[in-house]
């Protein structure tokens, strides 16, 4: 049975200064915690699907949230659930923190998008590639699955074939990869998106990089239809999703925990949690979701861009 992956944004804090990202930390925006309550309450309903479960934290920076330790320990203590993070790695130099994710987290995505100098530049911390560097060689085969995402732009992606290679010595498992989107930071988007050509430079390269880093152990993800999904991006041309089976194995929540198919979608299909009181309720989100796409279709479903429907992770 496939698990009900539930990527819950628990935090808006966090302490980079990304241009491209909404919780930028020079921001000047509301920086909320979502409800421990209401994650322990959702997850007794969650148990009782009868399913595989997988939370995944998102942020912000997840990591800098003190609830997170207690609430995840809840979780697998109380109901078994796997626990996953993705994180920009600034508290991985913590023993304490490294100690916690062996222990408890099955997996964990740590951001990486360029060469040192490039990196560094991006998120606003010198000595930040190395720090990550030296605690994924601290985590490798300890623990959870490892997984490093890179967000593709215009002056990094010609660099992605060789953070590949660097990263699959460290002990990365898994390489997966975002496009620069233009939703969080409109004014970073038109200087730094993925040109055409570059895209097709990209797709060329992509089989030839999956082979090599297979024969080392590590999963590049992604493929065909991920690659068209870069590519039309990169040509303004439109995607349209008929039907994703929204809900029925996905979950994206903010920290006002308020559930949807994608994070695309939660203005349109958005349910607040707390009305949700008994399994049944849970059970049918799917069919609320897919009533409310009857009725009323969002325009993010004419050009997705949600990326487990892209098949950014086969």
């Amino acid at each position: 049975m496939k698990p009900l992956v539930i990527v819950w944004r628990v935090t808006g804090r966090c302490n980079l200064s990304c241009a491209f990202c909404a919780y930028d930390r020079t921001k000047k925006i509301p920086r909320r915690h979502t409800d421990e309550r209401l994650v322990r309450q959702f997850a007794g309903l969650a148990a009782a699907l009868g399913r595989p479960v997988l939370f995944s934290w998102l942020g912000g920076e997840p990591l800098l949230w003190p609830a997170l330790t207690q609430l995840t320990l809840d979780l697998r203590q109380r109901h078994g659930f796997a626990i996953s993070t993705t994180t920009n790695g600034t508290t991985l130099h913590r023993e304490d923190v490294r100690q916690h994710l062996i222990e408890h987290y099955a997996e964990l995505t740590i951001s990486l998008d360029g060469p040192a100098p490039t990196h560094d530049a991006l998120r606003g911390q010198s000595g930040l590639f190395e720090q990550i560097k030296h605690a994924v060689r601290q985590l490798a085969g300890r623990g959870p699955r490892l997984r490093l995402n890179t967000v593709l732009m215009r002056h990094t992606i010609a660099h992605f074939p060789a953070l590949c290679r660097e990263v699959a010595r460290w002990g990365i498992d898994e390489i997966t990869c975002n496009q620069l989107g233009g939703i969080e930071r409109p004014e970073f988007y038109p200087a730094n998106r993925l040109l055409p050509e570059q895209v097709a430079t990209l797709a060329r390269q992509w089989p030839t990089l999956h082979a090599e880093l297979a024969a080392q152990g590590v999963r590049l993800l992604g493929g065909e239809a991920y690659l068209r999904r870069l590519a039309a991006s990169a040509r303004d041309e439109k995607l349209p999703v008929e039907d994703c089976g929204p809900g029925r194995d996905f979950l994206f929540v903010t920290e006002d925990g308020i559930a949807s198919p994608c994070s695309f979608t939660t203005a349109d299909y958005g349910i607040d949690l707390r009305t949700l009181t008994t399994p049944a309720q849970l059970a049918d989100l799917p069919q609320t979701f897919a009533r409310q796409r009857q009725a009323t279709r969002s325009a993010a479903c004419q050009d997705c861009h949600s990326t487990q429907v892209c098949a950014k992770f086969t």
